[in-house]
């Protein structure tokens, strides 16, 4: 069922527009080396097969699956050959390219370079990550998108009634279940194809040899939604992401979605419970305290239970994270810090603050001036614990979020407190030094 004309192919209308790049290279044979990105069942090999059905240059496939640096040659000394005793070009269709390793990819580039190759590739992993920088390069990127649950429809109907598909099988399905059949798909065409193909060899036929297609069938016969992922490329990145995202945006719903993704699709479920905690104090902080011991208890749960058990742990430790009020304070605060010590603010401890377990640290300074917090009557002593440069800094700024706010009140409480003792120090200080100047003043008699 694979299309024979651009006209027939359905789901990348943008990519495939008349007038657009890919759709006048391949009408109008005028190729150059490109790769094609995008999920399996979106296309990508049958805009393969259809330029070497259209152009007029020599077209070699294989799989990167399949072949090493040997064959690679092979096809290298031949696409030479070739181009020395008639000039045709050679195009050379590379599916699942990320298999190769970078070594593999730089074989073939002299010969994209020269001319001696067209190089067509495909790949459902990011040839950002997969394909090696100068390779990618030379290649124009086309980027396929899962095709729309309509889109597969249109290819389902095309199958049930083209003399290529299944229109021997005198197969009856009803709009809505060729519907919920594409929306099972993943967007994905080979699959709905695949599944279509299963249910006319076990379908029954009834006394006119109909096979009337029904929704148990299509259930017994799809089993489970297919799950695109990768544990370390862009997939794996994106939903982590996306799980992060809908925690600091508060969507319970969105965030125990990504994760059961995430845990179905084959991620390591501690890998999961780590990013959890690390939210519990990039954007909750002190807001929720208990998010943390929360985040941290999924973890070890989920370490004694293990599969399937523990997911629920780790669901759990989700819904509490979006619900909890949020703040990213103590993340700022850090950051902060990190910049001031970037710039060089890196002054000594003042000694006042300093240890002083030996009789010589005493003797040069050290713990001069310190004040027990504990004997001060504020619970909080006018002590600079930075250094004098930096003794005005706020780092930590709390959010009047959650028990952020309570802090923040404590925090400008104890503040003002300190401020307080500052000046009745300056206070002292001065009628001290009045005191001197009079006791240092001669008395006439």
């Amino acid at each position: 069922m694979r299309p024979l004309s651009a006209g027939e192919i359905v789901g990348q209308d943008a990519l495939l527009a008349e007038g657009s790049p890919l759709r006048d290279a391949i009408t109008q044979d005028r190729l150059h080396s490109m790769i094609f990105w995008g999920p399996p069942g979106s296309g990508k090999t049958t805009l393969a097969r259809l330029i070497a059905r259209l152009t007029r240059a020599r077209f070699v496939a294989f799989s990167a699956v399949m072949s090493g640096i040997r064959e690679i040659r092979e096809v290298m000394n031949g696409a030479r050959r070739y181009r020395q005793m008639d000039g045709s070009r050679t195009i050379l269709f590379i599916d699942e390219i990320h298999r190769f390793n970078k070594a593999q990819q730089d074989a073939f580039l002299p010969h994209v370079e020269i001319g001696t190759i067209i190089l067509v590739g495909a790949t459902t992993e990011n040839p950002s990550f997969e394909v090696n920088a100068a390779l990618l390069s030379r290649c124009a990127v086309y980027v396929l998108n899962p095709l729309a649950d309509a889109d597969i429809v249109v290819l389902l109907r095309r199958a049930v009634v083209d003399p290529r598909g299944l229109a021997g099988s005198r197969l009856v399905i009803s709009d809505a279940d060729c519907a919920y059949l594409a929306s099972r798909s993943g967007g994905d065409a080979r699959r709905a194809l695949n599944v279509l193909e299963l249910i006319a060899t076990f379908a029954p036929a009834d006394a006119r040899g109909h096979r009337v297609v029904a929704r148990g069938i299509i259930d017994r016969a799809m089993q489970r939604a297919p799950l695109l992922y990768d544990k370390a490329g862009e997939n794996h990145f994106n939903l982590i992401s996306t799980l992060h995202k809908s925690l600091r945006n508060s969507d319970a719903d969105a965030a125990v979605y990504w994760l059961v993704r995430l845990l179905e699709s084959g991620e390591d479920p501690l890998y999961a419970a780590r990013r959890m905690i690390r939210f519990a104090s990039e954007d909750i902080g002190n807001a929720d305290p208990r998010a943390l011991s929360l985040a941290l208890a999924a973890r070890d749960a989920f370490s004694v239970l293990g599969m399937p058990e523990g997911a629920l742990a780790l669901a759990q430790a989700a819904t509490y994270l979006a619900a909890a009020p949020k703040s990213n304070a103590v993340y700022t605060a850090y950051g902060r810090v990190l910049d001031d010590l970037r710039s060089g603010q890196v002054d000594p401890v003042p000694m006042a603050v300093r240890n002083a377990p030996t009789g010589l640290m005493r003797q040069l300074g050290y713990g001069r001036g310190y004040r027990y917090a504990h004997d001060e009557e504020d619970g909080t002593a006018d002590l600079g614990c930075l250094p004098d440069r930096l003794r005005n800094r706020r780092y930590y700024v709390p959010r009047p979020s959650g028990y952020e706010a309570t802090m923040a009140a404590r925090l400008k409480e104890l503040a003002e407190r300190r401020e307080r003792q500052r000046a009745r120090g300056k206070g002292r200080a001065a009628e001290e030094e009045a005191k001197s100047r009079r006791d240092s003043t001669p008395t006439s008699e």
